[in-house]
């Protein structure tokens, strides 16, 4: 039985006098201790689609299910206890704490009055802990930069403690240090707390380096894979309607096309492949491409143990 299951799903809005369809007959799945990366275009839907998810948008027809219940048989109080999510869009309340916006995420699990436990305070500290948020917790929401506020809001989903987790752009604030450290976080989740994790992004790499699955997005389709699977069968080839960008399989990258280019030999009289590669990313950057005939030749050698070129 899958964990998550989304069946002839349609996305998009409606208004008393029409419907407007983002995406049609959508079927994804998605289990626990697995990591999804959405991929696609801006303005193609991926917003739209995790708040279906989420259940903060209504579905146009077909079923979302968790453990083969539909979630519209769900209470706003019992998706919460599922769900969690994080928008891309900031928050910024004057006079709320980073710590009070945290402790936001126990608000589900509390009693009518809303009276804070011993357990989720603890189960907050942990949150407060992963992310790195201590030093932040008694300033002002709006006081701290938006990679913070990020930060703080990825904490709020965490302490909501939840078999789901939804994030939409994650690391589009975030400096690249810190959008590691939150990889590491979602993996840690999905694997030792039985987490499905999903999250759109445009950073191409950390999604093939890092999700079990990716979800790409077409204007009118979306296809579902391993990150290996989906490179192999080209499934990155035309995710840009444009012919001056290609993306490359062995690289799993997308590469900006030359309009001129030269032929250059590049020979390595090292031991050293690392070196190799650099130097040959160097100079495809700068409009070269390797042909083992050409008569222009840059070799790297090593002398007395530094690289020369």
């Amino acid at each position: 039985m899958k964990f998550l299951s989304l069946n002839n799903l349609s996305i998009g809005y409606k208004s008393k006098k029409k419907k407007t369809i983002v995406q049609d007959k959508i079927n994804l799945s998605g289990s626990q201790n697995e990591i999804i990366a959405l991929i696609g275009m801006n303005g193609i839907g991926k917003s739209t689609l995790l708040r279906t998810i989420a259940g903060l948008q209504e579905c146009l027809s077909g079923q979302i299910k968790i453990k083969n219940k539909n979630i519209s048989d769900f209470s706003r109080k019992k998706i919460a206890h599922k769900i969690s999510f994080v928008a891309s869009s900031m928050v910024n309340i004057h006079s709320l704490k980073v710590k009070e916006l945290i402790a936001l995420g126990r608000f589900p699990h509390t009693n009518w009055l809303g009276t804070i436990q011993q357990k989720d305070k603890k189960i907050i500290e942990t949150a407060i802990e992963l992310t790195e948020t201590k030093a932040l917790a008694n300033k002002n929401i709006n006081q701290i930069s938006d990679g913070e506020r990020q930060r703080a809001m990825f904490a709020r989903a965490i302490a909501q403690d939840t078999d789901i987790i939804i994030l939409d752009e994650p690391t589009a604030f975030l400096d690249l240090s810190v959008k590691h450290h939150l990889i590491y976080i979602l993996k840690k989740l999905a694997t030792e707390k039985n987490k499905l994790i999903i999250f759109s992004t445009h950073d191409l790499n950390i999604a093939i380096k890092h999700a079990d699955k990716i979800w790409l997005m077409y204007p009118d389709k979306i296809i579902s894979g391993a990150p290996e699977d989906l490179i192999l069968n080209n499934g990155f080839s035309n995710i840009f309607q444009n012919q001056n960008i290609t993306f490359d399989n062995f690289s799993g990258d997308f590469n900006v096309l030359k309009t001129k280019f030269k032929y250059i030999n590049l020979i390595n009289n090292t031991n050293n492949n690392l070196y190799y590669l650099w130097t040959q990313r160097a100079l495809n950057r700068k409009g070269y491409k390797i042909n083992k005939n050409s008569s222009d030749i840059i070799s790297i050698n090593k002398n007395n143990g530094t690289f020369v070129w």
